[in-house]
């Protein structure tokens, strides 16, 4: 179903002649907000702020580890529970974004970062 709405996709940017289209297909929050560098730059983040994803299949802890960097700088993870579709996409070639969608002042560091992740086509 999801390669067909991609290829359903892919046909409406090209009769559009559209140069790229980014497609939403997640929101999640960011898993280790408080092991890596996202509260020491959190007064720097602004929500819309790009996001790098980068793909992580060695990692010792999660083999469908995708890393998401703020300006080069490691801010944490896609959860665990989320990440398995975005990897298989990162694996299969596909081009994939993130952006900051959502800062929240919260005790719970899993409520303070949510991302969006988007298949560029």
């Amino acid at each position: 179903m999801r390669f067909v709405l991609i290829s359903l996709l892919l046909a409406v940017a090209a009769s559009t002649q559209a140069q790229t289209v980014k497609v939403l297909v997640q929101s999640s929050p960011l898993a280790g907000f408080q092991y890596h560098e996202a509260g020491e730059l959190w007064p720097q983040l602004r929500v819309g702020d790009a996001l790098t994803l980068v793909r992580e299949p060695e990692n010792p802890h999660d083999r469908n580890a995708v890393r998401v960097e703020w300006r080069g700088r490691v801010l944490g993870y896609l959860p665990r529970a989320e990440n398995r579709s975005v990897a298989a996409e990162m694996d299969n070639g596909t081009a994939v974004s993130g952006r900051i969608a959502q800062l929240r002042e919260s005790q719970n560091p899993w409520l303070r970062l949510l991302i969006d992740v988007f298949v560029i086509l």
